[in-house]
Protein backbone atom coordinates (compact mmCIF):
# COMPACT_ATOMS: atom_id res chain seq x y z
CA UNK A 1 0.00 0.00 0.00
CA UNK A 2 1.49 3.58 -0.55
CA UNK A 3 0.44 6.58 1.39
CA UNK A 4 -3.97 6.83 2.42
CA UNK A 5 -5.34 9.46 0.41
CA UNK A 6 -7.79 11.64 3.15
CA UNK A 7 -10.91 12.29 0.74
CA UNK A 8 -12.44 9.80 -1.84
CA UNK A 9 -15.70 10.68 -3.60
CA UNK A 10 -17.29 8.59 -5.98
CA UNK A 11 -19.51 9.36 -8.63
CA UNK A 12 -22.32 6.62 -8.82
CA UNK A 13 -24.24 4.46 -6.42
CA UNK A 14 -24.71 1.36 -8.64
CA UNK A 15 -22.74 -1.88 -8.35
CA UNK A 16 -19.44 -0.48 -9.54
CA UNK A 17 -19.79 2.61 -7.00
CA UNK A 18 -21.02 0.77 -4.01
CA UNK A 19 -18.21 -1.79 -4.58
CA UNK A 20 -15.64 0.28 -4.97
CA UNK A 21 -16.80 2.33 -1.65
CA UNK A 22 -16.86 -1.15 0.28
CA UNK A 23 -13.12 -2.14 -0.74
CA UNK A 24 -12.17 1.64 -0.05
CA UNK A 25 -13.44 1.45 3.23
CA UNK A 26 -12.58 -1.87 4.14
CA UNK A 27 -8.73 -0.92 3.41
CA UNK A 28 -8.48 2.56 4.63
CA UNK A 29 -9.83 3.58 8.39
CA UNK A 30 -8.01 6.97 7.78
CA UNK A 31 -9.89 7.53 4.50
CA UNK A 32 -13.64 9.34 4.00
CA UNK A 33 -15.75 7.91 1.71
CA UNK A 34 -18.08 9.81 -0.35
CA UNK A 35 -20.61 8.04 -1.98
CA UNK A 36 -23.05 10.54 -4.56
CA UNK A 37 -26.11 8.51 -6.30
CA UNK A 38 -28.16 10.57 -8.62
CA UNK A 39 -31.17 8.52 -7.64
CA UNK A 40 -32.52 7.31 -4.41
CA UNK A 41 -31.34 3.64 -4.98
CA UNK A 42 -28.31 2.56 -4.48
CA UNK A 43 -26.96 -0.49 -4.90
CA UNK A 44 -30.45 -1.41 -6.78
CA UNK A 45 -30.02 -4.22 -8.85
CA UNK A 46 -31.45 -3.65 -12.18
CA UNK A 47 -30.85 -7.08 -13.35
CA UNK A 48 -33.49 -7.81 -11.38
CA UNK A 49 -35.92 -5.62 -13.12
CA UNK A 50 -37.80 -7.94 -15.41
CA UNK A 51 -38.40 -10.77 -12.29
CA UNK A 52 -40.08 -7.66 -10.29
CA UNK A 53 -42.58 -6.74 -13.57
CA UNK A 54 -43.35 -10.14 -14.18
CA UNK A 55 -44.88 -10.60 -10.39
CA UNK A 56 -41.99 -13.20 -9.31
CA UNK A 57 -40.50 -10.66 -6.99
CA UNK A 58 -43.43 -8.93 -5.20
CA UNK A 59 -41.53 -6.42 -3.03
CA UNK A 60 -39.31 -4.07 -4.90
CA UNK A 61 -37.77 -3.07 -1.86
CA UNK A 62 -36.14 -6.56 -2.25
CA UNK A 63 -33.90 -5.74 -5.30
CA UNK A 64 -31.86 -3.78 -3.55
CA UNK A 65 -28.12 -6.00 -2.65
CA UNK A 66 -28.07 -4.05 1.34
CA UNK A 67 -30.15 -1.23 1.88
CA UNK A 68 -29.19 2.68 2.72
CA UNK A 69 -28.76 1.49 6.49
CA UNK A 70 -26.03 -1.48 5.78
CA UNK A 71 -24.13 1.19 3.60
CA UNK A 72 -23.77 3.76 6.17
CA UNK A 73 -23.11 1.69 8.48
CA UNK A 74 -19.75 0.63 7.09
CA UNK A 75 -18.81 3.86 7.21
CA UNK A 76 -19.45 5.40 4.10
CA UNK A 77 -21.14 8.81 3.35
CA UNK A 78 -24.10 8.20 1.34
CA UNK A 79 -25.74 11.03 -0.35
CA UNK A 80 -28.64 9.60 -2.50
CA UNK A 81 -30.38 12.64 -5.04
CA UNK A 82 -26.95 14.25 -5.66
CA UNK A 83 -26.34 14.48 -9.34
CA UNK A 84 -22.52 15.29 -10.51
CA UNK A 85 -23.30 18.03 -13.08
CA UNK A 86 -19.51 19.04 -13.78
CA UNK A 87 -15.94 17.45 -13.27
CA UNK A 88 -13.34 19.85 -12.65
CA UNK A 89 -10.01 18.03 -12.62
CA UNK A 90 -7.46 20.80 -12.04
CA UNK A 91 -9.31 21.42 -8.77
CA UNK A 92 -9.92 17.71 -8.30
CA UNK A 93 -13.27 18.66 -7.23
CA UNK A 94 -16.98 17.78 -7.91
CA UNK A 95 -19.80 20.07 -8.75
CA UNK A 96 -22.94 18.34 -7.42
CA UNK A 97 -26.90 19.35 -7.83
CA UNK A 98 -29.43 17.65 -5.14
CA UNK A 99 -32.67 17.12 -6.15
CA UNK A 100 -34.05 20.57 -4.49
CA UNK A 101 -31.73 22.14 -7.05
CA UNK A 102 -29.23 23.19 -4.45
CA UNK A 103 -25.42 23.04 -5.35
CA UNK A 104 -22.55 22.12 -3.29
CA UNK A 105 -18.95 21.41 -4.36
CA UNK A 106 -16.30 18.34 -2.98
CA UNK A 107 -13.25 17.91 -3.11
CA UNK A 108 -11.32 14.79 -3.21
CA UNK A 109 -8.16 13.37 -3.16
CA UNK A 110 -9.17 10.31 -5.66
CA UNK A 111 -12.13 10.15 -7.50
CA UNK A 112 -13.69 6.97 -9.07
CA UNK A 113 -16.24 7.34 -12.01
CA UNK A 114 -19.33 5.08 -11.64
CA UNK A 115 -22.04 6.60 -13.83
CA UNK A 116 -23.15 3.21 -15.36
CA UNK A 117 -24.45 3.75 -18.64
CA UNK A 118 -27.98 4.20 -19.90
CA UNK A 119 -30.42 2.54 -22.33
CA UNK A 120 -30.14 3.21 -26.23
CA UNK A 121 -32.63 5.61 -27.51
CA UNK A 122 -32.59 4.51 -31.46
CA UNK A 123 -33.17 8.27 -33.52
CA UNK A 124 -36.46 6.64 -35.15
CA UNK A 125 -39.99 8.50 -34.75
CA UNK A 126 -42.32 7.81 -31.78
CA UNK A 127 -39.77 6.98 -29.20
CA UNK A 128 -41.02 9.80 -27.00
CA UNK A 129 -44.33 8.18 -27.24
CA UNK A 130 -46.43 7.96 -24.15
CA UNK A 131 -46.86 4.26 -23.58
CA UNK A 132 -43.35 3.47 -25.06
CA UNK A 133 -40.63 2.55 -22.48
CA UNK A 134 -37.14 1.67 -21.93
CA UNK A 135 -35.70 -0.45 -18.82
CA UNK A 136 -32.39 0.53 -17.23
CA UNK A 137 -33.14 2.18 -13.56
CA UNK A 138 -35.86 1.54 -11.08
CA UNK A 139 -37.94 4.68 -12.03
CA UNK A 140 -38.18 3.29 -15.12
CA UNK A 141 -39.69 0.63 -13.55
CA UNK A 142 -41.98 1.99 -11.30
CA UNK A 143 -43.12 3.88 -14.63
CA UNK A 144 -43.59 0.88 -16.63
CA UNK A 145 -45.18 -1.25 -13.56
CA UNK A 146 -47.88 1.79 -13.47
CA UNK A 147 -48.70 1.97 -16.80
CA UNK A 148 -49.62 -2.31 -16.64
CA UNK A 149 -51.79 -1.34 -13.71
CA UNK A 150 -53.70 1.79 -14.68
CA UNK A 151 -54.04 0.87 -18.73
CA UNK A 152 -54.20 -2.51 -18.62
CA UNK A 153 -52.68 -3.54 -21.75
CA UNK A 154 -53.50 -6.54 -23.73
CA UNK A 155 -49.97 -6.63 -25.63
CA UNK A 156 -46.48 -5.51 -26.20
CA UNK A 157 -44.26 -5.02 -28.31
CA UNK A 158 -40.70 -5.82 -27.54
CA UNK A 159 -37.84 -4.34 -29.68
CA UNK A 160 -34.95 -5.81 -29.16
CA UNK A 161 -34.02 -9.52 -28.58
CA UNK A 162 -30.71 -9.15 -26.05
CA UNK A 163 -30.93 -10.57 -22.51
CA UNK A 164 -33.41 -7.76 -20.87
CA UNK A 165 -35.36 -8.07 -24.93
CA UNK A 166 -35.50 -12.16 -23.72
CA UNK A 167 -36.32 -11.91 -19.97
CA UNK A 168 -39.21 -9.14 -20.54
CA UNK A 169 -40.73 -11.49 -23.16
CA UNK A 170 -41.21 -14.14 -20.87
CA UNK A 171 -41.96 -11.56 -18.20
CA UNK A 172 -44.68 -9.85 -19.72
CA UNK A 173 -45.96 -13.66 -20.80
CA UNK A 174 -46.14 -13.91 -17.34
CA UNK A 175 -48.38 -11.17 -16.49
CA UNK A 176 -50.59 -11.97 -19.52
CA UNK A 177 -50.11 -9.99 -21.98
CA UNK A 178 -49.07 -11.18 -25.98
CA UNK A 179 -45.76 -10.54 -26.72
CA UNK A 180 -44.55 -9.97 -29.83
CA UNK A 181 -40.47 -9.55 -30.81
CA UNK A 182 -38.89 -7.71 -33.42
CA UNK A 183 -34.91 -7.99 -33.60
CA UNK A 184 -32.65 -6.16 -36.20
CA UNK A 185 -30.19 -8.91 -36.30
CA UNK A 186 -31.19 -12.64 -38.01
CA UNK A 187 -31.65 -14.04 -35.21
CA UNK A 188 -32.49 -13.96 -31.38
CA UNK A 189 -29.87 -13.88 -28.71
CA UNK A 190 -27.00 -12.74 -31.48
CA UNK A 191 -23.98 -12.71 -29.44
CA UNK A 192 -25.12 -16.66 -29.37
CA UNK A 193 -24.03 -19.06 -32.57
CA UNK A 194 -27.35 -18.84 -35.12
CA UNK A 195 -27.94 -22.57 -34.22
CA UNK A 196 -28.17 -22.08 -30.44
CA UNK A 197 -30.20 -18.86 -30.70
CA UNK A 198 -32.57 -20.40 -33.23
CA UNK A 199 -33.08 -23.03 -30.53
CA UNK A 200 -34.21 -19.84 -28.30
CA UNK A 201 -36.14 -18.69 -30.68
CA UNK A 202 -38.15 -22.27 -30.68
CA UNK A 203 -38.57 -21.54 -27.01
CA UNK A 204 -40.16 -18.13 -27.46
CA UNK A 205 -42.41 -19.43 -29.60
CA UNK A 206 -43.54 -22.24 -27.90
CA UNK A 207 -44.56 -19.89 -25.30
CA UNK A 208 -46.50 -18.04 -27.07
CA UNK A 209 -44.31 -14.96 -28.26
CA UNK A 210 -44.30 -13.94 -32.01
CA UNK A 211 -40.61 -13.25 -33.25
CA UNK A 212 -39.74 -10.87 -36.49
CA UNK A 213 -35.77 -11.25 -36.89
CA UNK A 214 -34.17 -8.73 -39.98
CA UNK A 215 -36.76 -5.71 -39.16
CA UNK A 216 -35.27 -2.96 -38.86
CA UNK A 217 -37.60 -0.59 -36.99
CA UNK A 218 -38.20 3.13 -39.24
CA UNK A 219 -40.83 4.66 -36.45
CA UNK A 220 -43.59 3.96 -34.04
CA UNK A 221 -46.64 4.98 -34.25
CA UNK A 222 -49.64 5.85 -32.35
CA UNK A 223 -53.05 4.94 -33.39
CA UNK A 224 -55.42 5.42 -31.01
CA UNK A 225 -54.71 3.42 -28.00
CA UNK A 226 -52.04 0.65 -29.45
CA UNK A 227 -48.94 1.86 -31.33
CA UNK A 228 -47.63 0.20 -34.61
CA UNK A 229 -44.37 -0.47 -35.16
CA UNK A 230 -42.86 -0.16 -38.87
CA UNK A 231 -40.08 -1.65 -40.87
CA UNK A 232 -39.98 -0.81 -44.53
CA UNK A 233 -42.36 -3.61 -45.99
CA UNK A 234 -44.58 -4.35 -42.64
CA UNK A 235 -46.06 -3.17 -39.46
CA UNK A 236 -47.00 -5.14 -36.10
CA UNK A 237 -49.13 -3.41 -33.37
CA UNK A 238 -49.39 -3.77 -30.10
CA UNK A 239 -50.79 -1.62 -26.80
CA UNK A 240 -47.69 -0.88 -25.20
CA UNK A 241 -44.03 -0.89 -26.68
CA UNK A 242 -40.62 -1.59 -25.14
CA UNK A 243 -37.46 -0.83 -26.75
CA UNK A 244 -34.47 -3.06 -25.18
CA UNK A 245 -31.74 -2.01 -28.11
CA UNK A 246 -29.18 -2.61 -25.47
CA UNK A 247 -27.32 0.75 -23.68
CA UNK A 248 -24.35 2.62 -24.16
CA UNK A 249 -21.92 4.25 -21.63
CA UNK A 250 -22.95 7.54 -19.56
CA UNK A 251 -19.78 9.67 -19.98
CA UNK A 252 -20.67 13.16 -21.22
CA UNK A 253 -19.62 14.53 -17.87
CA UNK A 254 -16.41 12.49 -18.34
CA UNK A 255 -15.38 13.69 -21.62
CA UNK A 256 -15.88 17.58 -21.09
CA UNK A 257 -13.82 17.09 -18.22
CA UNK A 258 -10.82 15.79 -20.59
CA UNK A 259 -10.91 12.13 -19.46
CA UNK A 260 -9.85 10.39 -22.70
CA UNK A 261 -12.92 7.63 -23.80
CA UNK A 262 -12.07 4.30 -25.75
CA UNK A 263 -14.41 1.64 -26.63
CA UNK A 264 -17.78 2.52 -27.82
CA UNK A 265 -17.36 6.25 -25.90
CA UNK A 266 -16.63 3.78 -22.62
CA UNK A 267 -13.84 5.96 -20.36
CA UNK A 268 -10.56 4.54 -21.41
CA UNK A 269 -8.87 2.21 -18.26
CA UNK A 270 -5.85 0.80 -17.90
CA UNK A 271 -6.22 -2.41 -15.82
CA UNK A 272 -5.90 -0.93 -12.34
CA UNK A 273 -8.75 0.92 -13.53
CA UNK A 274 -6.70 4.59 -13.71
CA UNK A 275 -8.05 6.79 -16.68
CA UNK A 276 -5.66 9.00 -18.54
CA UNK A 277 -5.74 12.08 -15.60
CA UNK A 278 -3.95 11.52 -12.21
CA UNK A 279 -6.11 10.45 -9.22
CA UNK A 280 -9.08 9.41 -11.30
CA UNK A 281 -10.67 6.10 -11.46
CA UNK A 282 -13.01 4.61 -13.58
CA UNK A 283 -15.42 1.24 -13.50
CA UNK A 284 -18.25 -0.37 -14.37
CA UNK A 285 -20.81 0.10 -17.00
CA UNK A 286 -19.31 3.87 -18.18
CA UNK A 287 -16.03 2.01 -18.43
CA UNK A 288 -13.91 -0.44 -20.83
CA UNK A 289 -13.29 -4.30 -20.14
CA UNK A 290 -10.56 -5.75 -20.49
CA UNK A 291 -10.56 -8.67 -22.27
CA UNK A 292 -8.48 -12.26 -20.56
CA UNK A 293 -8.44 -14.24 -23.71
CA UNK A 294 -7.68 -11.24 -26.25
CA UNK A 295 -5.35 -9.10 -24.22
CA UNK A 296 -7.67 -6.06 -25.37
CA UNK A 297 -9.98 -4.11 -24.31
CA UNK A 298 -13.60 -4.37 -25.47
CA UNK A 299 -16.75 -2.65 -24.15
CA UNK A 300 -19.12 -5.40 -21.87
CA UNK A 301 -21.19 -3.80 -19.52
CA UNK A 302 -22.06 -6.35 -17.15
CA UNK A 303 -23.09 -6.85 -13.43
CA UNK A 304 -20.60 -9.24 -12.76
CA UNK A 305 -17.65 -7.20 -14.12
CA UNK A 306 -18.73 -3.62 -12.40
CA UNK A 307 -18.32 -5.52 -9.35
CA UNK A 308 -14.83 -6.74 -9.73
CA UNK A 309 -13.85 -3.59 -11.21
CA UNK A 310 -15.56 -0.94 -8.32
CA UNK A 311 -13.55 -3.52 -6.04
CA UNK A 312 -10.08 -2.75 -7.90
CA UNK A 313 -11.09 0.53 -8.13
CA UNK A 314 -11.56 1.12 -4.67
CA UNK A 315 -8.47 -0.42 -3.41
CA UNK A 316 -6.20 1.32 -5.66
CA UNK A 317 -7.79 4.76 -4.70
CA UNK A 318 -7.39 3.88 -1.00
CA UNK A 319 -3.19 3.38 -2.02
CA UNK A 320 -3.52 0.07 -3.24
CA UNK A 321 -1.75 -1.68 -5.98
CA UNK A 322 -4.23 -3.83 -7.96
CA UNK A 323 -5.12 -5.02 -11.41
CA UNK A 324 -8.30 -5.79 -12.92
CA UNK A 325 -7.95 -10.02 -14.36
CA UNK A 326 -10.24 -9.11 -17.07
CA UNK A 327 -13.17 -10.33 -18.70
CA UNK A 328 -14.64 -13.68 -20.63
CA UNK A 329 -18.00 -12.64 -20.80
CA UNK A 330 -19.95 -15.08 -18.84
CA UNK A 331 -23.35 -14.36 -18.98
CA UNK A 332 -26.36 -16.96 -18.39
CA UNK A 333 -29.99 -15.56 -19.15
CA UNK A 334 -33.19 -17.53 -18.54
CA UNK A 335 -35.95 -17.50 -21.17
CA UNK A 336 -39.41 -19.51 -19.73
CA UNK A 337 -37.98 -23.24 -18.74
CA UNK A 338 -34.90 -22.29 -20.97
CA UNK A 339 -31.21 -21.33 -19.67
CA UNK A 340 -28.79 -20.18 -22.53
CA UNK A 341 -25.47 -19.43 -20.98
CA UNK A 342 -21.94 -18.72 -22.92
CA UNK A 343 -18.44 -18.00 -21.62
CA UNK A 344 -14.95 -16.76 -23.64
CA UNK A 345 -15.26 -16.66 -27.89
CA UNK A 346 -18.15 -17.95 -30.01
CA UNK A 347 -16.70 -18.93 -33.21
CA UNK A 348 -16.83 -16.02 -35.35
CA UNK A 349 -15.38 -13.86 -32.53
CA UNK A 350 -12.52 -16.41 -32.57
CA UNK A 351 -11.84 -15.89 -35.83
CA UNK A 352 -12.02 -12.41 -35.53
CA UNK A 353 -9.25 -12.54 -32.91
CA UNK A 354 -6.72 -14.84 -34.99
CA UNK A 355 -7.17 -18.21 -34.23
CA UNK A 356 -8.37 -21.50 -36.05
CA UNK A 357 -11.60 -22.43 -34.50
CA UNK A 358 -13.29 -25.55 -34.37
CA UNK A 359 -16.57 -25.57 -32.85
CA UNK A 360 -18.50 -29.38 -32.12
CA UNK A 361 -22.06 -29.90 -30.60
CA UNK A 362 -23.18 -32.59 -28.68
CA UNK A 363 -26.60 -33.35 -26.80
CA UNK A 364 -26.32 -35.24 -23.69
CA UNK A 365 -28.15 -35.59 -20.39
CA UNK A 366 -27.85 -33.53 -17.47
CA UNK A 367 -27.41 -36.58 -14.89
CA UNK A 368 -27.88 -40.59 -15.60
CA UNK A 369 -30.77 -41.27 -17.71
CA UNK A 370 -31.52 -44.22 -15.18
CA UNK A 371 -32.21 -41.36 -12.50
CA UNK A 372 -35.97 -39.98 -12.87
CA UNK A 373 -36.43 -36.77 -14.64
CA UNK A 374 -33.15 -36.69 -16.79
CA UNK A 375 -33.20 -33.95 -19.24
CA UNK A 376 -30.89 -33.21 -22.26
CA UNK A 377 -28.26 -30.26 -22.70
CA UNK A 378 -26.98 -29.60 -25.54
CA UNK A 379 -23.14 -27.79 -25.55
CA UNK A 380 -21.29 -26.03 -28.26
CA UNK A 381 -17.26 -26.01 -27.05
CA UNK A 382 -14.95 -23.81 -28.99
CA UNK A 383 -11.02 -24.36 -29.26
CA UNK A 384 -8.29 -23.50 -31.08
CA UNK A 385 -7.04 -26.42 -33.46
CA UNK A 386 -4.03 -25.20 -33.55
CA UNK A 387 -2.95 -25.04 -29.85
CA UNK A 388 -5.60 -26.60 -28.28
CA UNK A 389 -6.73 -23.90 -26.67
CA UNK A 390 -10.37 -23.84 -24.92
CA UNK A 391 -11.79 -20.70 -26.27
CA UNK A 392 -15.48 -20.55 -25.06
CA UNK A 393 -18.66 -22.37 -24.38
CA UNK A 394 -22.40 -22.82 -24.89
CA UNK A 395 -24.97 -24.42 -23.05
CA UNK A 396 -28.36 -24.36 -23.82
CA UNK A 397 -30.71 -26.62 -21.20
CA UNK A 398 -34.47 -26.76 -18.65
CA UNK A 399 -34.08 -23.93 -16.28
CA UNK A 400 -32.95 -26.27 -12.74
CA UNK A 401 -30.26 -28.25 -14.51
CA UNK A 402 -27.14 -26.35 -13.51
CA UNK A 403 -26.47 -25.01 -17.06
CA UNK A 404 -24.82 -21.78 -15.69
CA UNK A 405 -22.82 -23.77 -13.08
CA UNK A 406 -21.92 -25.70 -15.21
CA UNK A 407 -20.43 -23.17 -17.74
CA UNK A 408 -18.92 -22.03 -14.89
CA UNK A 409 -16.32 -25.13 -14.56
CA UNK A 410 -15.48 -23.45 -18.13
CA UNK A 411 -14.82 -20.33 -17.50
CA UNK A 412 -12.69 -21.26 -14.65
CA UNK A 413 -10.88 -23.28 -17.09
CA UNK A 414 -10.32 -20.80 -19.66
CA UNK A 415 -9.73 -18.07 -17.15
CA UNK A 416 -6.37 -20.66 -16.18
CA UNK A 417 -5.70 -20.94 -19.68
CA UNK A 418 -6.72 -24.61 -20.00
CA UNK A 419 -7.14 -26.98 -23.47
CA UNK A 420 -9.79 -28.09 -24.38
CA UNK A 421 -8.70 -31.88 -22.74
CA UNK A 422 -7.56 -30.84 -19.74
CA UNK A 423 -11.63 -30.39 -18.84
CA UNK A 424 -10.96 -33.99 -18.79
CA UNK A 425 -8.77 -34.22 -16.13
CA UNK A 426 -10.99 -32.12 -13.58
CA UNK A 427 -12.07 -34.15 -10.74
CA UNK A 428 -15.69 -32.78 -10.83
CA UNK A 429 -18.17 -34.45 -8.35
CA UNK A 430 -20.95 -37.50 -9.43
CA UNK A 431 -24.02 -38.97 -8.17
CA UNK A 432 -26.88 -40.14 -10.54
CA UNK A 433 -29.43 -37.61 -9.35
CA UNK A 434 -27.04 -34.99 -10.43
CA UNK A 435 -24.45 -35.91 -13.57
CA UNK A 436 -22.28 -38.79 -14.54
CA UNK A 437 -18.97 -39.96 -14.02
CA UNK A 438 -18.07 -38.13 -17.12
CA UNK A 439 -19.80 -34.17 -16.58
CA UNK A 440 -21.49 -32.71 -19.78
CA UNK A 441 -18.80 -30.44 -19.74
CA UNK A 442 -15.90 -33.21 -20.16
CA UNK A 443 -18.63 -35.43 -22.94
CA UNK A 444 -18.21 -32.28 -24.53
CA UNK A 445 -14.39 -32.04 -24.52
CA UNK A 446 -14.07 -36.02 -25.68
CA UNK A 447 -16.17 -34.86 -28.89
CA UNK A 448 -14.18 -32.41 -29.77
CA UNK A 449 -11.21 -34.13 -28.97
CA UNK A 450 -12.52 -37.01 -31.78
CA UNK A 451 -13.30 -33.87 -34.54
CA UNK A 452 -10.27 -32.28 -34.34
CA UNK A 453 -8.06 -35.88 -34.47
CA UNK A 454 -10.55 -36.73 -37.47
CA UNK A 455 -10.05 -33.10 -38.88
CA UNK A 456 -6.35 -33.20 -38.99
CA UNK A 457 -6.12 -37.13 -39.78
Amino acid sequence: MTSEPENIVIAGGSDAGISAALRARELSAKADVTLLVADRYPNFSICGLPFYLSGEVADWKTLAHRTVEEIESAGIHLLTGHRVVRFSPDQKQLLVRNEAGGSRTFSYDELIVATGAVSVRPDFAGMDLPGVFCLRWMQDAFAFESHLETRHPASIIIIGAGYIGMEMADAMTRRGLAVTVVEFAPNVLSTFDVALGNRVRRELEANGVSVYTGFSVERIDARGDSFCVWSESASVCADMVLVAAGSRPETNLAQGAGIALGQKGAIRVDRKMQTNLPHIYAAGDCAETYSRLTGKNTYLPLGTTAHKQGRVAGENAAGGNKQYTGTLGTQSVKIFNLVAARTGLNEDEAVKEGYAPLSVDIETWDHKQYYPQAQALHLRVTGDQKTHKLLGMQILGPYGKEVSKRLDTVATAIYSGMAVEDLNQLDLSYTPPLSSPWDPVQIAAQAWERSVRDLLG
